[in-house]
């Protein structure tokens, strides 16, 4: 399994990105999709995240500004960031639930991580 995020780089206050996730791998569902973001310095945080239910969480930095979406025929999720600032500037790791089955037919589940892209706003 793999989550493979791109779409990071350099933007102007003010500009946008989106960061893109893509799952792949032997997986029999992925659930729960999140972006987490940590700044040189500072812990890890929470930026957008949908629930099982469908629900959509915000980091209370980014509401407003960001949106997470998911596509699941394409495996991928996503971060459209917009109005961004120079506190936006960190690694951006996406996270997600997966389920799959081992060889003798026994259900996993485990939380995926992906490598991290950065976001660098400068002002």
């Amino acid at each position: 399994v793999q989550l493979q995020a791109s779409g990071g780089g350099l933007a102007q206050a003010g500009g946008s990105l989106r960061l893109s996730c893509e799952v792949s791998g032997r997986i029999a569902a992925w659930y729960e999709p999140a972006w987490y973001r940590q700044a040189p310095g500072k812990q890890r945080e929470l930026v957008a995240a949908i629930t099982s239910s469908g629900s959509v969480n915000y980091g209370d930095s980014v509401k407003g500004r960001f949106t997470i979406s998911r596509d699941n025929a394409k495996n991928t999720f996503y971060l459209q960031m917009n109005s961004l600032k120079p506190e936006d500037t960190a690694v951006h790791y996406c996270v997600t639930e997966i389920r799959y089955y081992t060889d003798d037919g026994s259900p996993v589940l485990y939380k995926a991580w992906g490598q991290g892209t950065q976001v660098t706003v400068s002002s």
